[in-house]
């Protein structure tokens, strides 16, 4: 495919978007994102993105329209309910969406999370939940209803990522010292690169539709945290036996792993490399 005059927005250039619009600069596009933090904008333009302040307040404020003049659209807002609620990540999703659907874009991708599956003590995948109702986490599955519902005017891809991994995020780190008692319980995590790889895919491919990623191997917790702990020198945490089996989901990333024909660069959680 020929990108050299593609343009993509990101709505969000954090730990997850700013890595991703340096990859889609490498394909070609030509690439715009939004900050909420004034003096990252010259630094951002440096390397290439056309860097515009954004916040959602939850309403857009600021220069919405130039974002929204582009083929792709990425919308990496993680949901930080805080003070604000669990509705104010959703009301955001709405407001954002409205603003959209008057515009250009062909494609538009929702990063969401496999926070929305509840713990059903076996595989997981997408059709398990489509609606808020079936959703352990109902505010962000009626934020991807939001952009859903953008279809099929548009190309609408949600992708709900496992836990993100890489960098400086390392699992040893938020569990060292304390007491875990769910050790035996499978993983679902996605590493850094990967997580930019399979946007990527999705991105140069036009697919739609609803997809987890996840890297396709599930250690168990007990596994993922001593060799983390260790690795890193963080204090192990004491692993204990419930007085009951505990709940657990393993999510099922075949369907966008297939989609798209990727390879993995780091399917085991257990080779995750990391930058403490």
């Amino acid at each position: 495919m020929n990108t050299s005059k593609r343009t993509c927005s990101l709505i969000g250039l954090g730990w997850l978007g700013l890595p991703l619009a340096e990859r889609l600069l490498t394909l070609g596009y030509r690439v715009s994102g939004s900050t909420t933090t004034p003096d990252k904008v010259a630094t951002l333009r440096h390397k290439g993105i056309h860097a515009i302040e954004l916040r959602l307040s939850p309403a857009p404020e600021g220069d919405l329209p130039t974002l929204l003049d582009t083929d792709v659209l990425v919308v990496n807002v993680p949901p930080r309910a805080g003070q604000f609620g669990d509705q104010y990540h959703p009301e955001q999703m709405r407001l954002l969406a409205e603003a959209v659907r008057g515009s250009r874009i062909q494609h538009i991708i929702y990063v969401s999370s496999t926070s929305v599956y509840p713990e059903l003590s076996r595989d997981v995948y997408e059709e398990d939940v489509q609606s808020p109702a079936q959703s352990a986490a109902p505010a962000l599955a009626t934020a991807e209803q939001y952009w859903l519902a953008l279809a099929p005017e548009r190309a609408v891809t949600v992708v709900r990522c496992a836990g993100l991994m890489g960098g400086s995020r390392i699992p040893g780190k938020y569990v060292a010292g304390r007491t875990v008692e769910s050790g035996t319980l499978p993983v679902n995590y996605l590493h850094q690169v990967d997580a930019v790889g399979l946007l990527s895919a999705v991105i140069e491919q036009g697919l739609a539709g609803t997809f987890n990623a996840v890297a396709p191997q599930h250690p168990t917790r007990e596994a993922v945290y001593r060799q983390s702990c260790a690795a890193f020198g963080y204090a192990e945490p004491t692993f204990v036996t419930p007085d009951k089996p505990l709940p657990f989901k393993r999510i099922n990333g075949d369907r966008l792993t297939q989609a798209t024909a990727y390879r993995f660069v780091y399917p085991d959680p257990l080779s995750f490399p990391y930058q403490p």
